[in-house]
């Protein structure tokens, strides 16, 4: 086959149909709508390009609602207004009644998952390449950023602290209000160190920075760092990042670190059967049609999917994957134990919150956070969020 190139394609799916689909028993509405982050970032772009696949060749137009937040992407979808979401891990968050969910306006959702993206890049604890920092472990005493209201970046930064066997006592937590804060902090000296994704521009700036930079590396071999990571954030998953900030990172010198996917596409369970069997369809089948569309966009191909990740699957996926044989009996048990979680989680809040009336919000965060863990460990459950 001839090589397509990159800047053509993009042209091609922008203004003109491309040649006969592959996939088959697509059904899509006329227009489909969701929720995405901010225009420009890499979940939106990737999203647009998908659009334009559908436009194109299948004739449904794509309305994509940006959000800035998790509450402005995550709130149309649990209204129903938009039957997607092109999230990022709040909807782990979502699926688990924690953090933001744990307010009585939100609680446990009945979050399926349709298909991620894992590409080159990576998520980790970026660190000044001036202080002598090779593992977490050598965090220790270091100034480590807290973000003041952004629970994901708070728990990936206490979950690289775990891998090396620290806490948030460990080290010297300096708060930030925001994420950008964070890294000219570090850039200034007045920190050491902060979470973000290996291409973010922040992480740029840093390397850029007379301090430089460095991402430490997380041995996939270290069985026990894997384990306390992953009991703190368990969506996080062993990545070699072949793209990430640095001069010393590359294809052939990649950061060997972690990841989860992002965007994460996801409907609530009650999303129709067709839709979701489409999407999945087009997403798979049509992959080589789209991967060089937008960056991350290589992320969806069926090698990358992790059938055994945190969220369950819409059913009409499953279907999908035994269809084509991609579906074990490992991965029915998992997808089963995690649709069981969700309905304990979902039974339980209804419980608690028809006999704690949320007059204080901070009582009845608690008071849910305690019968949620309770509920869980009772069905031999690992509650992750206390």
């Amino acid at each position: 086959m001839h090589k397509i190139n990159k800047s053509l394609l993009v042209g091609v799916l922008s203004v003109a149909p491309l040649f006969a689909h592959s996939a088959e028993n697509v059904e899509l509405p006329g227009t489909l709508a969701m929720t995405a982050y901010g225009t420009g970032s890499a979940g939106y772009t990737q999203m647009v390009s998908i659009g334009n696949l559908l436009q194109n060749e299948y004739g449904t137009s794509v309305r994509i609602l940006p959000g800035e937040n998790d509450v402005s992407r995550m709130t149309p979808l649990r209204m129903g207004r938009v039957p997607l979401c092109a999230c990022g891990i709040a909807s782990y968050y979502g699926s688990e009644g924690v953090l933001l969910f744990a307010h009585p306006d939100w609680g446990p959702q009945p979050i399926r998952l349709i298909s991620t993206s894992t590409a080159s890049f990576g998520l980790g604890v970026a660190v000044a390449g001036d202080i002598n920092v090779q593992t977490p472990a050598d965090l220790k005493g270091k100034r480590v950023a807290y973000i003041r209201g952004d629970d994901a970046l708070n728990l990936g930064t206490e979950a690289f602290l775990a891998f090396g066997g620290l806490t948030w006592d460990d080290v010297e937590r300096v708060e930030f209000p925001g994420y950008g804060r964070a890294f000219e902090g570090i850039v200034a000296d007045q920190a050491d160190a902060a979470f973000t994704m290996s291409v973010a521009p922040p992480a740029q700036q840093l390397a850029a920075s007379p301090r430089g930079l460095v991402w430490p590396k997380l041995d996939p071999d270290n069985n026990e760092g894997w384990k306390r990571l992953q009991t703190v954030a368990p969506y996080f998953q062993p990545h070699n990042a072949t793209a990430a900030a640095g001069e010393d990172y590359g294809k052939d010198s990649p950061w060997i670190g972690a990841s989860y996917p992002y965007p994460i596409l996801v409907g609530n369970e009650s999303l129709d059967d067709k839709t979701a069997s489409s999407l999945i369809r087009v997403l798979i089948e049509d992959h080589n049609k789209y991967k060089d569309a937008a960056p991350g966009n290589a992320g969806y191909s069926l090698d990358n999917q992790n059938m055994q990740w945190v969220i369950p699957y819409h059913d009409a996926v499953v279907e999908y994957y035994k269809e084509i044989g991609h579906w074990t009996d490992a991965m029915q048990a998992h997808q089963d134990k995690l649709v069981k979680r969700q309905e304990i989680l979902q039974a339980t809040w209804k419980t608690f919150k028809d006999s704690n009336p949320p007059a204080d919000e901070d009582a009845f965060r608690s008071g849910w956070m305690k019968a949620r863990a309770k509920a869980l460990e009772a069905e031999g459950m690992e509650p992750v969020f206390r």
